[in-house]
């Protein structure tokens, strides 16, 4: 098919920089439908993301319908408990993660996601094609904060993969690369607190600072 051209929607005004430095992960949904005209539009945003060769190998898998995102929704509540269980921890329910735990509110995630209004999983056409497939899904998640819909990127774990293809028809040749919850949040979006760049960040040489 013929490439096309795709013009910036008006609904997507939000500064970039206020995007960005206000995006955080968003794990608390509302039932909130979103609608078809919005959901286009993160489409056609993942869709303009850079990519090797303009190749265009991302693939996007979007659930709505009640019965798929609840079945999903099972699947990742048991990918998450066993991603846990094979780090070695002994919880089994998030009651019993520490409230100061990294996992505490990723374990929320677990709960919460047979209740999304939309997911989008997303794929690499082949194998060895993450790199042209990551920014299509960070470029969808911004687009996502300028609509004022909530998001947040996680993954799945591989005792679960295969009934996830099976379930949706997705192609063996196909690689999985991370599913995208979505909704309008309960809570708020940034300020989010970071780690400040001069200790993330080498200048030449690794653990060479900066020069700010």
């Amino acid at each position: 098919m013929k490439p096309i051209r795709l013009d910036p929607p008006p609904e997507l005004s939000m500064p970039i920089g206020e995007a960005m430095f206000s995006q955080r992960a968003i794990r608390r949904l509302k039932p909130d439908p979103i609608e078809k005209a919005h959901l286009k539009i993160l489409l056609d945003a993942a869709s303009k993301a850079p990519n090797g060769g303009n190749y265009q190998p991302g693939r996007y898998l979007f659930l709505r319908e009640r019965s798929s995102v609840e079945t999903f929704g099972a699947l990742y509540h048991e990918a998450w408990w066993a991603k846990r269980r094979d780090e070695g921890h002994a919880w089994t329910r998030r009651e019993e993660i520490p409230d100061d735990s990294v996992f505490r509110m990723p374990a929320l995630l677990a709960d919460e996601m047979r209740n999304a209004p939309l997911i989008v999983l997303a794929f690499g056409l082949h194998a060895g094609m993450a790199h042209s497939v990551f920014p299509g899904m960070q470029n969808l998640m911004l687009a996502a904060r300028a609509l004022g819909i909530g998001s947040t990127l996680t993954t799945l774990h591989p005792q679960v993969i295969d009934r996830v293809y099976a379930l949706f028809d997705v192609p063996e040749q196909a690689e999985f690369h991370g599913c995208i919850p979505l909704g309008y949040p309960r809570g708020r979006f940034g300020p989010t607190s970071r780690r400040p760049t001069n200790t993330t960040t080498y200048a030449e040489r690794w653990n060479q600072p900066p020069p700010w």
